[in-house]
């Protein structure tokens, strides 16, 4: 029985490895310029004195997380995420949770900060109200996504600004999104080894 067992396991890590694969070279290949893209984008956030702020939920609040320090204390650009419990209740409460990243934006963005909105789904009702507060004002934001290329946040942003991942798996999309954000922190950086 472990013998099967062992067999039934092997067989799902192959076959998720070969969806992750094919995602991660998908991805690459076909939006390899909105990679750059937003790797130049950065930069000019560091060339004008200015900051990146991301958003995502769950999982994607993470991955925000993750590269906003490594944004700020490895590649020495600043950076900020809201992942904190006390502000996001409190703008929930008061602003309703569909409207509580959008406020955040209000509260702390400055003429030439880049935003950075990541809903696997695209269709976040948070970030979608964040993604047309944006739009609206005319203030730079970049999107990563998956699932369906119609989801509401891809149709939102500029089609140069926007990373979509072609995968309906809702971990394998976040392991995408995470490896390409934490790739442009190497990019900056202008290496992969290096001491933290």
């Amino acid at each position: 029985m472990m013998k099967n067992i062992r067999f039934k396991y092997k067989k799902f890590m192959k076959n998720y490895k070969l969806d992750v694969d094919k995602a991660i070279d998908e991805t690459f290949t076909v939006q390899e310029d909105k990679i750059i893209r937003l790797v130049q984008k950065i930069k000019n956030v560091k060339k004008n004195k200015r900051k990146v702020i991301i958003f995502g939920n769950g999982g994607s609040a993470a991955t925000a997380s993750h590269f906003s320090v490594d944004l700020t204390k490895n590649a020495n650009i600043r950076s900020i995420n809201f992942n904190e419990a006390d502000l996001i209740t409190c703008l929930a409460n008061d602003y309703g949770h569909d409207n509580w990243v959008k406020k955040a934006i209000e509260f702390y963005i400055d003429k030439k900060d880049l935003v950075i909105l990541i809903s696997t789904s695209g269709n976040s009702r948070n970030v979608i109200n964040a993604a047309k507060f944006l739009k609206k004002k005319n203030y730079s934001f970049f999107s990563f996504t998956g699932m369906k290329k119609t989801n509401l946040l891809n149709q939102i942003s500029n089609s140069n600004n926007n990373i979509w991942v072609n995968n309906m798996s809702y971990n394998q999309i976040e392991i995408v999104h995470h490896l390409i954000l934490l790739l442009i922190i190497d990019i900056l950086i202008g290496k992969s080894v290096y001491k933290a």
